[in-house]
């Protein structure tokens, strides 16, 4: 087994001022930057650079996309605002971002990491490139196939949908026992797993055709899916989220019960790797290092009445670290003060100090153009001075 820098607790580096902007941003009266506060192992920073990687979390409930990325011996905990982020897909070009109403795509221009700071320490910045107008579908989890499509979970219409230049989404599968289109919540659609770069693994509530059907049976009637047979993998799991293929395995978080489990695909049977002290939600990894996303839940939230608030009265949330191998908690960051919940955690290998913007001078004066008009960019010569 790969060695781990040694645990301990230390205190996060301050939080970055947010920055609100015009491309799915929050409106005015955002609790301040100075509540949101975080802990964490001492070994965190270390680990992070041990696995070549930093981390980019959704947490609708404070309104933010914080990014988790070493610097010295401190976790830097970068905050963005926006109105109600939820699912991710991001990788070394590109990230989408589901927001209450739209899909927000950043691209990666790092030529702008010298204007950022004097040395340059940004080794990619993500740039507000485009936003498309979904309407409030509560999108959930999203992935791009191996054509560059986006795929995201609809989960107001129980529906996977990619999109179009027309229409606000385009539904691409439903489950069976969904009937049809509605926006009703039908089963609470929510994880998406790709597999081959295609679709492939989706979780679900509960089994349920009615106007949200699956509160009836939230503690444990929660299903795993295969897209690609239209057949249920597996039953009675405890608010299932984030399935992922990874390892040659296929992994879920049963948030219920806090525990990071592997499913069979043929026979569905269930094994559990981890328990973690929180309602588990957001799932990646990077190298033998599960990052899952942990949530406190509060009182108001629908997803009470099941086991790990029954078994946990002290839920955390955070990040933690967990090695699939041995299922050990190798580190971890916990949030002190200002966020409770976690949607997405998505890791972005092969980059340690990146940058989000959606607003301001770099958005005005940088530009993307393509290679060949690249080539054809003169800058006029300064005038010659006054005689």
């Amino acid at each position: 087994m790969r060695a781990f820098p040694e645990q301990a607790m230390s205190m996060s580096s301050p939080p970055s001022q947010p920055a609100a902007g015009p491309a799915g941003t929050a409106p005015a009266g955002d609790a301040p930057a100075a509540v949101l506060a975080s802990v964490h192992t001492t070994n965190l920073p270390d680990l992070l650079r041990q696995l070549q990687g930093c981390l980019i979390v959704s947490t609708y409930q404070a309104g933010k996309l914080v990014i988790l990325r070493p610097d010295g011996a401190a976790i830097n905990t970068h905050f963005r605002t926006f109105d109600r982020p939820m699912g991710m897909a991001a990788d070394g070009e590109r990230i989408a971002l589901g927001t209450r109403v739209e899909i927000v795509e950043f691209r990666n221009m790092p030529a702008v990491a010298s204007r950022l700071n004097d040395p340059p320490r940004h080794d990619a910045v993500y740039l507000a490139r485009r936003g498309h107008v979904t309407g409030a579908i509560d999108i959930h989890e999203m992935a791009w196939d191996r054509n560059g499509d986006l795929w995201f979970v609809n989960t107001l219409f129980s529906c996977l949908c990619t999109l179009d230049d027309k229409s606000s989404f385009v539904p691409r599968w439903r489950p069976s026992f969904v009937s049809h289109l509605a926006p009703e919540d039908r089963c609470h659609l929510n994880g998406l797993g790709m597999r081959d770069g295609r679709p492939r693994y989706l979780t679900a509530l509960g089994e349920t055709n009615t106007p949200q059907g699956w509160r009836a049976n939230k503690r444990d009637g929660g299903l795993l899916l295969d897209m690609q047979s239209n057949q249920v993998i597996a039953r009675g799991l405890s608010m299932p989220h984030s399935p992922r293929w990874y390892d040659d395995r296929l992994w879920v978080l049963e948030s219920g019960r806090g525990a990071l489990v592997t499913i069979d695909p043929k026979t569905g049977a269930k094994t559990d790797v981890a328990r973690v002290p929180g309602f588990a939600r957001g799932l990646d990894f990077l190298g033998p290092v599960a990052f899952i996303g942990l949530s406190q839940l509060r009182e108001t939230n629908a997803f009470t009445d099941i086991p790990i608030t029954e078994d946990n009265v002290d839920r955390l949330s955070g990040v933690w670290a967990v090695h699939i191998g041995t299922g050990k908690t190798v580190g971890l960051l916990k949030f002190t003060g200002g966020v409770q919940e976690i949607f997405a955690v998505q890791a972005l290998p092969g980059i340690g100090f990146p940058e989000v913007i959606h607003e301001g001078e770099y958005l005005e004066t940088a530009y993307a153009l393509p290679d060949d008009a690249l080539r054809d960019v003169r800058f006029s010569p300064p005038p010659a001075p006054a005689a």
